[in-house]
């Protein structure tokens, strides 16, 4: 059986190999905040999805917040003008995407 929200997130890391390679030459601190934020999220999904009760919640908020540091680290790598917007734009869909399923499994 296929977790979708776990595949999504994986698509996420996926689709950051460009947005890294760029922030890893310009800031390489946003660089490494960037990948943790992005490996916390499939990483919280899944194991999320093998728990129960206020614990299952908890990872998948967890996850939740980790979505929104990607998007916060894309954004603040676009105001420094390391990355394009056309470069981050699928990153920023997918983090959406996975965003809408956790608060779905959230409440």
């Amino acid at each position: 059986m296929t977790f979708h929200a776990f595949e999504v997130a994986l698509e996420i890391v996926r689709s950051l190999e460009e947005p890294l390679a760029n922030l890893n030459r310009r800031d390489p601190d946003l660089a490494r905040q960037l990948r943790r934020a992005a490996s916390s999220v499939p990483l919280n999904v899944n194991e999320g999805g093998r728990r129960n009760g206020k614990d299952r919640i908890h990872l998948f908020r967890v996850a939740a917040g980790s979505a929104d540091e990607v998007v916060a680290c894309l954004r603040v790598a676009e105001a420094f003008g390391y990355v394009q917007a056309a470069g981050t734009a699928r990153s920023l869909e997918l983090c959406d995407r996975v965003l809408a399923m956790l608060w779905r499994l959230t409440h």
